[in-house]
C-alpha cells in the first residue's frame, strides 16, 4: 500500500488542478499546476536502481526543465525553450537505452510524417495571423520531440514510449488549440495527457539498466561460464 500513496497523491492533486483550480488568480494557478511535476520529479528521484548512472540523472534533469517549462509556458518562447532542453535531456537518457530493433526503428516514417503534417498547419496558421516570429522556435521544437519520441521507441520501455507518445499529444492540442483552431475543453486533454506523460516517463526509470549493472550482470555471467 505505501508504494501506491505517492502515485495516488500525484493523482489527486493532478485531477485537483485540472478540474477545480480557476484560472484567477494566476500565482495561485500556477503554484498548483507545479505542485504534481514536484511530486512526479520525487517520485522519479524514488525510482533509481541501486546502481545509478548518467542516463538516471539525465532523465531526472529532464523531469526538472519541464517544470520550469510550465511555469513559464505564460511567456510562450521561454516555456517552449525551457521543454525544449527537458526533451533533449530525455533524448539523450533515451539513446543510452538503445535497443535494435527494425520494426522499431522503422517507426521514424509515420513519427516525420506527422511531424511535418503538424508543422504545415502551423507554419500556415502562424503566419496567417502575424506571427511569423514563432516559425522558428515552433519548427525547432517539433523537430525535437519527434526525435525524442522516436528514441524513446527505440527504448523498448514501455513506460517510456507510451510517456512519449503522450507528451506528444498534448503537445499537438496545445499547440493546434493556440494556433489553429479552438478545442472544446482542451485544457483538460493538455494538462491529463502531459501529467500522464510525465509520470510515466518517470516511471521507467526503474526499468532503465545502468552501465554499472551491465557490467556486474556480464561479470557474473562471465564468472559463472567460467570452468
Amino acid at each position: 500500500m505505501k508504494r501506491y500513496m505517492l502515485p495516488l497523491i500525484i493523482l489527486i492533486m493532478s485531477l485537483f488542478y485540472i478540474f477545480f483550480i480557476p484560472s484567477e488568480p494566476l500565482v495561485m494557478k500556477l503554484l498548483f499546476k507545479l505542485i504534481p511535476m514536484w511530486l512526479i520529479i520525487l517520485f522519479a528521484y524514488r525510482q533509481f536502481p541501486p546502481h545509478r548512472s548518467w542516463i538516471h540523472y539525465l532523465l531526472l534533469t529532464g523531469l526538472f526543465f519541464c517544470m520550469i517549462g510550465d511555469g513559464t509556458l505564460i511567456w510562450f518562447v521561454v516555456g517552449l525553450s525551457a521543454f525544449l532542453i527537458g526533451h533533449l535531456f530525455y533524448t539523450a537518457g533515451f539513446l543510452g537505452q538503445w535497443r535494435y530493433s527494425g520494426p522499431r526503428l522503422l517507426s521514424i516514417v509515420p513519427i516525420a510524417g506527422y511531424s511535418v503534417w503538424m508543422g504545415i498547419q502551423l507554419v500556415s496558421s502562424l503566419k496567417s495571423n502575424g506571427e511569423q516570429a514563432l516559425i522558428i522556435p515552433v519548427i525547432a521544437y517539433i523537430a525535437v520531440i519527434s526525435f525524442m519520441l522516436w528514441t524513446a521507441i527505440m527504448t523498448k520501455n514501455r513506460y517510456a514510449m507510451v510517456g512519449s507518445l503522450l507528451f506528444v499529444i498534448s503537445d499537438s492540442i496545445l499547440s493546434w488549440n493556440m494556433f489553429v483552431a479552438d478545442i472544446r475543453f482542451s485544457n483538460v486533454w493538455i494538462m491529463t495527457t502531459y501529467y500522464a506523460a510525465q509520470f510515466l516517463i518517470a516511471s521507467s526509470i526503474s526499468a532503465f539498466d545502468s552501465p554499472q549493472a551491465k557490467a556486474l550482470g556480464s561479470s557474473s555471467l562471465n564468472t559463472s561460464a567460467s570452468p
